[in-house]
């Protein structure tokens, strides 16, 4: 059995879920979402907490047992509090401004790069600093991956768009390869 499929959610003041049939209907001061269950998968609200249950002992359904939980979970933090990625833009004369629902990067190509932002996601820009913000986790982390692949960091120079947390991993150049051959 699932870990963390058997966890229960807690409901958060503020937000409300209604189940029918297989689906999850979740909102929340931020906005709404709905969740589809897989078959053989129930979720019952009990008290403050929703359980989510497996009707049988098969390894998909136990599988995706414990998915549906986190992501049901990920759907009620998203609508309470809202989820955000940081990137940034490392190299010089790297800049990004916001003009609506739009980033427009400018990092080192002929042509500035746009984005248009999706519905229920916003864009903030501070110094180098791009946000990413939004209720949807999986799409909050699918745009973020889209800005981040218009300019990957290099292990060179380390020039490029990456997430705050995230650590590049340096190479040496050929000149440094060379002088230690030599030694």
């Amino acid at each position: 059995m699932s870990k963390i499929g058997r966890l229960p959610i807690t409901i958060p003041s503020g937000v409300t879920i209604e189940i029918s049939g297989s689906t999850v209907k979740i909102t929340g001061p931020k906005g709404t979402l709905t969740k589809k269950l897989p078959r053989g998968i129930e979720a019952n609200i009990e008290g403050s907490e929703l359980k989510v249950t497996a009707k049988g002992k098969s390894k998909t359904l136990m599988t995706l047992y414990g998915t549906t939980r986190a992501l049901i979970n990920n759907d009620v933090v998203g609508v309470s509090t809202g989820w955000s990625k940081k990137l940034e833009l490392v190299g010089t004369g790297f800049r990004s401004e916001v003009a609506g629902k739009t980033l427009t990067l400018i990092v080192g190509y002929s042509h500035p790069v746009k984005i248009e932002a999706p519905e229920g996601i916003s864009f903030k820009v501070e110094k180098m600093i791009i946000t990413v913000e939004g209720i949807s986790r999986e799409d909050v982390g699918q745009i973020a991956s889209v800005i981040r692949a218009v300019r990957p960091p290099e292990p060179y120079k380390g020039k490029g768009i990456k997430y705050i947390d995230e650590v590049i991993r340096r190479k040496a150049g050929k000149a440094a390869a060379k002088a230690g051959a030599t030694k």
